[in-house]
């Protein structure tokens, strides 16, 4: 389960009734439940992780602030127990350590930290048996502009990291 809280430059530039600041400010509105056009690459990026076919459930949410996405996503250990948050989060660090733009950390990652930048905080969480990670970015820059350059640097044969200077320096 995918439970994504967005800002409202998510829903796009075109004019609409439910992202008027009248309408969304002091509200908080789910959206495209379980239909969202994000939800089959969401399904095929964590099945390629798993290994196997994963049925995803993701609830968008249309949060009164400009930008950014926090995501927490609760999921089930396959072995039907959890390893601990500490063991999760040195897996997590593991797998992200070639990756500039992740920041894994052990606090809960917030908007406010990630706004401007192309980074994205990670941290993860046990509880009841259940796995929760829990992810920030601004969807501006690292959920756009950001992931661009980073792809065309790939591309083109540059460090992933041209023309981010001023953000690694956060």
């Amino acid at each position: 389960i995918v439970d994504a809280k967005s800002g409202v430059s998510g829903a796009g530039r075109t004019a609409k009734q439910n992202i008027l600041f009248a309408e969304c400010n002091e509200s908080l509105a789910a959206y495209s439940a379980g239909a969202h056009r994000h939800q089959p690459e969401i399904e095929q990026i964590v099945g390629d992780a798993a290994g196997q076919a994963v049925d995803v459930l993701f609830v968008p949410h249309l949060v009164p602030m400009d930008r950014g996405i926090l995501a927490t996503i609760y999921a089930t250990p396959r072995t039907g127990v959890a390893k601990s948050e500490a063991e999760l989060l040195e897996l997590i660090k593991t797998y992200y350590q070639s990756s500039p733009f992740i920041r894994v950390t052990s606090k809960y990652p917030a908007t406010k930290d990630v706004s401007g930048t192309n980074f994205c905080d990670i941290s993860v969480r046990v509880a009841k048996g259940k796995i929760i990670v829990l992810s920030a970015l601004d969807n501006l820059i690292k959920g756009a502009s950001g992931v661009a350059i980073q792809n065309f640097n790939l591309m083109c044969g540059y460090p992933e990291t041209a023309g981010f200077r001023e953000f690694l320096a956060r």
